[in-house]
């Protein structure tokens, strides 16, 4: 069986070279880029499985490696940065980001993180094999194995995230999921109390699909959110 591969994309090489070293006792295969073109140079030479990078990088950010990954793929994606402010995280993870840490940073807590992103994964890739079901409802086409959404027709451009979770709500139309389950279900991980990410995720969904009204994702306040299908 191939090594699970995970590009590190830093070019603070003490930090890339502590993430590697983690990493690499877990029985990953480790990649390092030293810069945005180095890091897409890398993804496209190679199958990846994986990405964990920085923001601030030479030639250009994290953010706009994030763009191009999304054009073609759906790998986990972890930002590790510097850049602490809550807007900073929200802006990462709205571009397509998975998940975001800070630095300074504990690698155990970045290790255990790769784990769960690469479990979830693992299950949404097992979950296409078994041919989950295309969603047609309330104007929408939610299809699992191509990853698309339509919209009357209309295709509907989604972050692996924001696809995850409007299947998860449109599989169970009327059934109100708490952002805790939401959050367990789709990263594949503890719920952190604190945390607005299912929030932001359900924001910008809503946005892409036009949905100002509220006419497909339904908040239930005090309790979670709802596919009104």
């Amino acid at each position: 069986m191939k090594p699970i591969t995970i590009l590190i994309a830093d070019d603070e090489t003490e930090i890339a070279d502590l993430v590697a070293l983690h990493l690499s006792k877990e029985g990953y295969r480790c990649i390092k880029a030293a810069s945005g073109p180095e890091a897409v140079q890398a993804i496209q030479s190679q199958p990846v499985d994986l990405a964990i990078l920085d923001i601030m990088m030479p030639g250009f950010d994290g953010h706009e490696v994030t763009r191009q990954i999304r054009e073609h793929s759906a790998m986990p994606i972890i930002f590790l940065s510097a850049k602490t402010s809550d807007l900073d995280k929200i802006t990462g993870l709205v571009i397509g980001a998975d998940d975001y840490m800070t630095k300074p940073f504990n690698p155990m807590e970045l290790v255990a993180r790769v784990n769960a992103q690469l479990r979830r994964a693992l299950q949404f890739s097992q979950q296409a094999a078994g041919s989950a079901p295309v969603l047609e409802i309330a104007g929408l086409v939610i299809d699992p194995d191509r990853h698309t959404v339509t919209k009357y027709g209309s295709p509907v451009e989604l972050t692996p995230k924001e696809f995850d979770i409007l299947y998860l709500l449109a599989s169970s139309p009327k059934k109100v999921f708490s952002g805790e389950l939401l959050f367990e279900r789709v990263w594949g991980e503890a719920y952190f109390e604190s945390g607005n990410t299912v929030m932001v995720h359900i924001r910008t969904l809503r946005k892409k699909l036009g949905d100002d009204k509220n006419k497909w994702i339904k908040t239930v306040w005090g309790v979670g959110y709802t596919f009104n299908g």
